[in-house]
């Protein structure tokens, strides 16, 4: 409600009070007559008294004939008996005085509703601000997006780094922005929309910002479940004002995050409607996606980790024209980025950032933004001076690992096997070509239930893997529980974690890398929908499009390929035997072995052992 409305609505409460008023002035003066109580008992000793009513505190009633100015009717107030007797004998005019009690009865009656009404109003605005409809029911069709105007984002592409093919994709995207009329000139037309495609973490809401801020435009920032609410037929109408709102300002950019909060696929719910309000929402963008000219200077930037669930018209040809993947960085890209982010942090004379990326493969930018800030407060802890490469092991292994729990004693005999399980991994890990370098054995436990932990770093970033190399990766997992049955003959709950990565990549191998020679080289599962997902998350559980017999048939070679990967890890242990109890002696007396303390142990064995095996 604007001030105009409250004003109006003001004067007409007035006015009706002041009408009620007058009315009930004139009706009173018109037919009823106030006289003083002396000249109501001198017209009583006349004998014109017709009736008298009587109350508390007035006289009321009607008279033979009628008074000078024609009422008939009158009132007045009562007095006592005896000081009226002693006014009488002294001639003294004298009457009650009549209290008004219209103020009072109207305010009895209007403060209880203009109470009532001003704490639902109150109660009614703060829901609604709770709701995010910010200056209350009137605003709920309102969008909510952050503008930025011009450079206030902050951000420029030198503060984007590791993402070079992205950045030169989106330069193209500035360019336009900064003079629209360049890019029609041989008929062509910029993307209505592009489309940021990556994992969490790597920088897509920086980049669209980086954007803005390149091409110093209104930059219009929402989230894509900021839409939709409680209100049928909000988010529709948050669409639109989104779009108006750019269309004043354009040239412009409007972004929308986590795209699939709101594009979600239509129909693919059990419960899905032609009149869900998330669908409604997504028609109407649909609707101003297709209703505006690229030529106006307005582009539409998102961002989405999950772009298999998003609805096809929302990436067909017209509307988001163009996808960008902003992937995980390399170890170049890796570089620039600890670049940007070590600016902050004094770090140690002679430190190489390149060290530093050759141990984070598969880290994002936000997982080395969190490295670099970890290690500076390791630095600060421990009282140095500027941050060494010490600290950004620790930070690493702080990340991977879990936060060490040094106050988790174990007993004697779990120490034991804690130390022969994780001895296993890395002596498995150092016996095999092409595994990944062994970093650290420990077994002070870290994390929520690691007991014990064995951390190999990667020299390089691989994108393929033979048939060989994910079977010594199986091996490297399955040697913990192989060290257990050598040397104490039972097995126990700690291999729960390698048993269940072991089973997934076995699996992977029979039905999507056509790794088995029986069953041949057939797909047996689609590949999973969620191709941003990392490798070792669980793959979402599909309808099989097989019989009985293919899946008994994929059980069995399963079983068989684990069951083979680990007769080799026992065959290697216990080749190696002597190695695995000198190794367990000194982890259980040191608790940590390095990555030269190792290599010095199994340099002592002959490499002829080995090629036997």
């Amino acid at each position: 409600m604007n001030n105009k409305t409250r004003f109006n609505v003001g004067y007409a409460i007035a006015a009706l009070f002041a009408i009620i008023l007058i009315q009930y002035a004139i009706s009173t003066a018109n037919q009823i007559a106030a006289i003083p109580y002396s000249e109501f008992q001198q017209l009583l000793r006349q004998s014109k008294v017709a009736t008298v009513a009587i109350s508390d505190r007035v006289l009321q009633g009607t008279l033979k004939e009628p008074l000078p100015g024609g009422q008939k009717q009158f009132i007045t107030t009562r007095v006592d008996p005896e000081i009226a007797g002693e006014f009488e004998k002294y001639g003294v005019r004298f009457t009650g005085q009549i209290e008004s009690t219209l103020l009072r009865d109207l305010l009895s009656w209007i403060m209880p509703v203009l109470l009532f009404v001003g704490l639902w109003w109150y109660i009614g605005k703060r829901a609604a601000e709770g709701q995010g409809f910010g200056g209350g029911l009137m605003a709920i069709g309102k969008s909510k997006a952050k503008i930025y105007v011009e450079a206030d984002t902050g951000v420029t592409f030198a503060d984007v780094a590791g993402v070079d093919e992205a950045k030169d994709e989106l330069r193209e995207v500035v360019d336009f922005l900064k003079s629209p009329g360049e890019y029609g000139r041989l008929g062509g037309r910029m993307p209505k929309g592009v489309l940021l495609v990556g994992p969490p973490g790597t920088g897509k809401t920086l980049l669209a910002k980086a954007v803005a801020g390149q091409a110093k435009v209104p930059f219009f920032s929402i989230s894509g479940s900021e839409f939709v609410e409680m209100f049928v037929g909000v988010g529709a109408a948050r669409v639109r004002d989104l779009f108006q709102q750019a269309r004043e300002k354009a040239p412009a950019i409007i972004f929308i995050d986590e795209l699939d909060a709101l594009g979600r696929a239509r129909g693919i719910g059990p419960f899905a409607g032609g009149h869900d309000e998330k669908e409604q929402t997504l028609n109407q963008l649909l609707v101003e996606m297709d209703g505006f000219d690229s030529r106006s200077g307005l582009v539409i930037l998102a961002a989405t980790n999950r772009p298999e669930i998003l609805d096809p018209a929302l990436l067909r040809a017209g509307r988001f024209d163009r996808q960008v993947l902003v992937d995980r960085p390399d170890k170049k890209g890796r570089v620039e980025i600890l670049n940007v982010h070590m600016k902050k942090v004094q770090l140690a004379p002679g430190f190489d950032p390149e060290a530093v990326a050759a141990l984070t493969p598969g880290f994002t930018g936000a997982d080395l933004a969190n490295l670099v800030n970890e290690a500076a407060l390791l630095a600060t802890r421990r009282g140095a001076d500027a941050v060494a490469m010490t600290d950004f092991n620790n930070a690493v292994e702080r990340m991977v690992a879990g936060l060490e729990k040094r106050n988790r004693l174990l007993n004697p005999k779990e120490r034991e096997i804690v130390a022969f399980h994780e001895m296993g991994h890395a002596l498995i890990a150092l016996s095999l070509p092409g595994v990944d370098p062994v970093h650290k054995v420990s077994i002070i436990p870290r994390g929520v239930g690691a007991l014990g932990y064995t951390i190999q770093r990667p020299i390089e970033d691989r994108f393929l893997m033979t048939r060989e190399e994910l079977e010594n990766k199986m091996a490297v997992l399955l040697g913990g529980r192989a060290a257990e049955l050598i040397v104490f003959d039972h097995l126990s709950t700690g291999a729960a974690d390698d048993l269940r990565r072991v089973t997934d990549i076995a699996r992977s191998m029979v039905t999507r890398y056509g790794m088995s020679e029986k069953l041949g080289s057939i797909a047996y599962d689609r590949d999973p929908g969620n191709f941003l997902a990392g490798a070792d998350r669980p793959f979402p559980t599909r309808e099989r499009e097989y019989g009985d017999d293919t899946a008994a048939a994929i059980d069995h070679e399963v079983r068989a390929i684990v069951e083979r990967v680990f007769q080799r890890a026992q065959g290697i242990l216990k080749a190696r035997r002597k190695i695995l109890d000198q190794a367990a002696a000194k982890l259980l007396e040191k608790e940590t072995l390095e990555q030269s303390d190792l290599e010095a142990l199994v340099r002592e064995t002959p490499k002829e052992t080995l090629r036997a095996i």
